[in-house]
């Protein structure tokens, strides 16, 4: 009867048969399978507790952003209110049907899963018409890239992936520079802008006849602290069916190309009409816009980056796509060729910025902006250097990351910045950087002793100057052909002409009913061009009002 106490069944005496062995290696089996479910059982409880965990944190970060966002937005208010209660002017706008309220701030990222965009909330036109405009958003334009994610359909709007057997696709392996320390400069005192708008007028009732310039839908005001040099007259008016992404000229200045949604186009600089309309039928019906289009050097090809992740090197004789560029795992926000268009670097929301062989559509380096961990570091902007020799990448990480093209090492990162950095440009010299931002406002980089230690072991490279005017995001900036003038667009609806030397704004001009998203330069001088949430693409001149 003792047995009765023992947890395993006694084991057979030698006498004992093969049935009985097998009768007890049963049992042994039987009981580790039990203990084997209660295990599983045990693992499956302890993974829906997780999960159950990693819901919650994802509920309190959406209520963390709510939160921000209302933050924000009471900050906003208060700061309207108090400008009005010092009394401070307010700028002239025309009315804009629609209008809804203020734009979003860095805070007001919607939460992975939900839809957002870098060119989200735009008014596909001036009446607020919902056909072709991103899906999910409201009528008014809210430029802020949410946090990236590296999860497919994350805060980013998704776009059908193509699968089509284009040549060119690249690989996806990563190939980085060799390893190194990356000197940080952190921006040291330089020039303070010290005439900013808010110390002049912007209302053309209240400006001398001396002082501005207007159209019938625009006007122009000179700073009056500061001689005026510059003469600014309306040439082309580009109607879009949706809002107007970008803009950019050709080498010659003959060309101006303009992305919207699923489609770029090229107009005649002299005539203002359409020469060329690009758009690939294969992609499908949905809204696919066209957020960056560059030409290369010898004008022979345009290429236009998009929501779909690929970049289209179309050859624009032919008005078909010669190869596409593939590896982004998130939309792409900016392209630029180099000088003797060998390369073509683009940005994206996926932490990157990738250099590519035009000749055979390699991807030659990944230039990784973010830490693993580093949410909202999505590249915004990116541009070559004159000669060729650097990389300089804006994110929304409020960084600026400069790189070598040749070995794809990261240089400098560039810090200073408050908020998202929105657009990079590089001075004519390629001495020095523009960059414009979220915060407001555009700094200077000087670049001269860029990986080189200054004195008492400081860094090279230092911000040489702030502009500050804006009064609200500063969304594209732009140096001119000659290096003498600084142009920014903005939230705004302004756009400003810089003295990079002063920092002094030379005047400032409002022909537009929305935001400023894209502003550009011709490299053959006299004209420059915006795009804006209003469905307009426009070009301007500017000429000198002094003896050379």
């Amino acid at each position: 009867m003792s047995g009765i106490y023992n947890h395993r069944p006694m084991v057979p005496g030698r006498s004992a048969g093969v049935p009985e062995w097998l009768d007890l290696i049963k049992q042994e089996f039987d009981s580790l399978s039990h203990e084997a479910m209660v295990a599983k059982a045990q693992r499956d409880e302890c993974e829906h507790k997780i999960n159950n965990q990693i819901q919650e944190m994802e509920a309190f970060r959406r209520a963390l952003y709510e939160l921000e966002r209302k933050h924000e937005s009471m900050k906003s208010q208060y700061h309207m209110v108090e400008e009005e209660v010092q009394g401070q002017p307010q700028s002239k706008r025309f009315k804009t049907e629609g209008e809804g309220p203020r734009f979003k701030t860095e805070g007001d990222a919607p939460p992975p899963g939900a839809p957002g965009s870098m060119y989200g909330n735009m008014s596909p036109n001036p009446h607020g018409n919902p056909n072709g405009q991103p899906p999910g958003m409201g009528p008014n334009y809210s430029p802020v890239p949410p946090p990236s994610s590296k999860q497919p359909g994350g805060a980013y709007i998704q776009a059908k992936e193509e699968t089509g057997s284009q040549s060119g696709s690249a690989n996806n392996k990563r190939k980085t520079g060799p390893a190194s320390t990356t000197p940080t400069t952190v921006a040291r005192s330089g020039r303070q802008g010290n005439t900013p708008l808010a110390n002049w007028s912007d209302d053309p009732d209240n400006v001398p006849a001396q002082l501005k310039r207007e159209g019938a839908d625009w006007f122009a005001i000179s700073n009056p602290k500061v001689p005026q040099q510059l003469k600014v007259d309306l040439v082309h008016t580009m109607e879009h069916s949706s809002v107007v992404c970008c803009v950019r000229f050709s080498a010659d200045g003959k060309y101006l190309a303009t992305g919207c949604n699923r489609s770029a186009q090229i107009f005649d600089i002299q005539s203002g009409q359409s020469v060329c309309v690009l758009a690939d039928d294969t992609a499908g019906k949905d809204d696919l816009y066209i957020r960056s289009v560059c030409f290369s050097p010898d004008g022979k090809y345009l290429a236009t980056g998009a929501e779909d992740k690929q970049i289209r090197i179309w050859e624009i004789g032919r008005k078909k796509i010669r190869m596409i560029l593939k590896g982004h795992e998130q939309d792409i926000y900016s392209l630029d060729f180099s000088r003797d268009g060998r390369i073509i670097v683009s940005g994206s929301g996926d932490q990157t910025a990738r250099v590519w062989d035009m000749e055979t559509g390699k991807c030659l380096f990944v230039l990784t902006v973010g830490d693993v961990d580093l949410k909202d570091a999505g590249v915004t902007s990116v541009a070559i250097s004159p000669d060729g020799r650097l990389v300089a990448a804006g994110s929304l990480d409020r960084m600026v990351r400069v790189w070598d093209t040749h070995t794809g090492q990261l240089l400098e990162k560039l810090e200073g910045h408050k908020d998202s950095v929105y657009s990079v440009a590089f001075a004519p010299d390629g001495k020095s950087l523009v960059s414009g931002s979220l915060d407001r406002t555009l700094k200077s980089w000087d670049l001269t002793m860029l990986g080189r230690s200054g004195q008492n072991g400081s860094r090279g490279v230092i911000c040489k100057a702030t502009f500050n005017g804006h009064k609200d995001f500063v969304l594209s900036v732009a140096v001119s052909p000659d290096g003498k003038w600084v142009v920014s667009g903005s939230k705004d609806r302004g756009v400003q002409f810089w003295d990079p030397n002063s920092t002094a704004v030379q005047f400032m001009l409002q022909g537009h009913k929305n935001s400023v998203i894209s502003v550009a330069l011709s490299p053959a001088g006299t004209y420059f061009a915006t795009g804006s949430g209003d469905t307009r693409a426009r070009v301007w001149s500017y000429e000198s009002t002094q003896e050379m």
